[in-house]
């Protein structure tokens, strides 16, 4: 029996890989889309709210003027509303394929998770929470860029034909849209400069950063230590025996996982359809 187990192991310990691909093609390009559209959304709907700061008005200048900067506002507008769909489609077609993996759904081990981090975080346990293919931090990041992004779509459309909106609804929702569309839009600059820039950035685990969402590939050491889950769920076996699992160098097969560019056979098990945004 203690042969078959130590072969199984050994069996395990071959397939491990110096690194794991972690992001599509397709889910890098989608997180760079959302990326550069927030960035030149944010740049561009500033300083139409604050338009007295003297920042706005060079902007505005610079950009040939305010109706310019609307012209380019919207046009990444449609950008991120087509990003948007193409997202709702990705996930659409995997479930209709029966490759959908719920990963990003929350779940009652998650609110478990935050506690038990809170409790090491403040020294009352010695041990940290294990977590699968995204943890908890990560969900509600991923859930809050999708309601913020439907609160900007909704609301931004209509400030983008009110006409259209006050013949069904009455005029006061335009004011309505045009705060709820700012708020959002200063909530979501905040949550990204105080929450996901030092997670990904300045956090001591990841600096200089993470660039996982840029390669599409995690290293064995990382994704031991920070998705324990995940990597008992590719390379089989016990949480028990992660510490027992020595680092390989790449096989073949690997190699031939890392260089596909959507759905590695091993990898995409795991692989959820929906887009880490970090």
């Amino acid at each position: 029996m203690a042969e078959i187990a130590t072969r199984s192991r050994s069996r395990r310990a071959a397939l491990v890989q110096r690194e794991f691909v972690r992001f599509s093609v397709s889910q890098r390009l989608e997180h760079l889309m959302t990326m550069v559209c927030f960035a030149a959304l944010l740049a561009t709907g500033l300083p139409q709210k604050f338009s007295d700061a003297s920042v706005s008005i060079w902007l505005v200048n610079s950009l040939g003027g305010i109706d310019n900067v609307r012209f380019i506002h919207r046009i990444f507008a449609t950008v991120f509303i087509f990003s948007a769909f193409y997202h709702v489609g990705a996930i659409g077609l995997s479930i209709t394929r029966g490759k959908f993996n719920p990963s990003m759904a929350p779940s009652l081990r998650d609110f478990v998770d935050a506690l038990v981090m809170l409790r090491y975080s403040v020294g009352l346990s010695n041990s940290k929470p294990r977590f699968g293919r995204y943890d908890y931090r990560q969900k509600f990041e991923y859930w809050g860029i999708v309601y913020g992004g439907i609160i900007m779509i909704v609301t931004g459309l209509t400030l983008w034909f009110p006409t259209y909106v006050t013949r069904i609804l009455p005029g006061e929702v335009v004011p309505a849209a045009k705060e709820m569309h700012t708020g959002e839009a200063l909530l979501a600059l905040l949550v990204i400069v105080t929450w996901h820039m030092y997670s990904v950035i300045l956090s001591p685990s990841h600096f200089p950063g993470d660039w996982s969402i840029f390669t599409g590939k995690i290293s064995h050491e990382k994704i031991k230590e920070e998705h324990p889950l995940e990597y008992v769920a590719l390379v089989g076996g016990a949480l028990e025996e992660l510490e027992e699992a020595p680092d390989q160098v790449q096989t073949p097969t690997a190699v031939a996982a890392s260089a596909g560019d959507g759905e590695p056979e091993r990898a995409a098990e795991s692989t959820g359809d929906e887009p880490s945004k970090g």
